[in-house]
C-alpha cells in the first residue's frame, strides 16, 4: 500500500468514482419521451455541468418550459435509479485500497445524492464526512470555489492537492484553483482541455499520485 500524507486528493463523484452519468441522464428520457436523444449524447453535453443551465437547455431544445416541479421528479427518478444500478466505476474499490493519501469528495451534486451515491456505491466507509458539496459552498465547477473551499477544510494548501476529475468544466475549475489536475477519460472517449495528466484506468492513478507526491515542492 501506497503511503504518503503531506498531499490531498480532492475526488469529483459522478463519472469519476461511481457510474452514475448514464443513470442520471437516462432520468431526463424517461420523464421527457418527447426528448430526441441518446443517453450518450446527453452525457457529452451535460457531463460535469450545474443541474440549473442544464434544465434551461433542455427547455429549449424542446421550445417548452419545464412543469415547476420537474426538478423534484428529477431528482427522485435519479434516486430511483440509483438505488438499483448505482456501482462504482470500474477497478475504484481496488484504487482506494491501494493509496494511503488524504482524500475527499468535491461534488457539484446535492449532499443527498452524494450520500446516496456512496452508501449505494459501498464508497461511503472511505471519505467518511469528508464530503463537499457546491450546494453547500455556493460554487459550481467551472469556478475554483468548492475545490478551494475542500483544500481548506481538510488542512491542504492547493498546490498540495491533486484533484481527480472526468469532466472538461471539473478540470477548468481545478486548474483555476492552482491544483493539480489527473483527467479519467474512459476508452472512446475525447476530451477538449490541454496540458492535464489523463489516464483510463483506474488502476493507474496510484502511480500518478505517488510520483505527484515524490515531485510536488510544498
Amino acid at each position: 500500500m501506497l503511503s504518503h500524507l503531506d498531499i490531498c486528493v480532492i475526488f469529483d463523484l459522478d463519472g469519476t468514482l461511481v457510474d452514475s452519468e448514464g443513470l442520471c441522464n437516462q432520468a431526463f428520457l424517461d420523464l421527457l419521451p418527447q426528448l430526441s436523444a441518446t443517453v450518450e449524447s446527453l452525457i457529452q453535453r451535460y457531463r460535469g455541468k450545474k443541474l440549473a443551465p442544464i434544465l434551461a437547455d433542455l427547455e429549449s431544445r424542446l421550445c417548452q418550459n419545464l412543469p415547476d416541479d420537474f426538478e423534484q421528479h428529477y431528482r427522485q427518478r435519479v434516486a430511483e435509479l440509483f438505488s438499483r444500478e448505482l456501482k462504482p466505476m470500474p477497478g475504484v474499490v481496488e484504487m482506494l485500497e491501494a493509496t494511503n493519501f488524504s482524500k475527499c469528495i468535491a461534488s457539484s451534486g446535492p449532499p443527498f445524492k452524494i450520500r446516496q451515491a456512496l452508501q449505494v456505491s459501498g464508497l461511503a466507509p472511505y471519505f467518511g464526512e469528508s464530503i463537499f458539496s457546491s450546494y453547500e459552498v455556493g460554487s459550481w465547477k467551472p469556478e475554483p470555489g468548492l475545490f478551494q473551499f475542500a483544500a481548506n477544510a481538510m488542512g491542504f494548501r492547493p498546490g498540495q492537492c491533486v484533484v481527480v476529475e472526468d469532466s472538461d468544466v471539473g478540470i477548468k475549475a481545478a486548474t483555476a484553483a492552482g491544483m493539480q489536475a489527473f483527467q479519467y477519460v474512459r476508452k472512446g472517449e475525447t476530451s477538449s482541455c490541454r496540458s492535464i495528466v489523463r489516464f483510463d484506468d483506474m488502476s493507474q492513478l496510484p502511480k500518478l499520485l505517488a510520483h505527484f507526491a515524490g515531485i510536488a515542492k510544498f
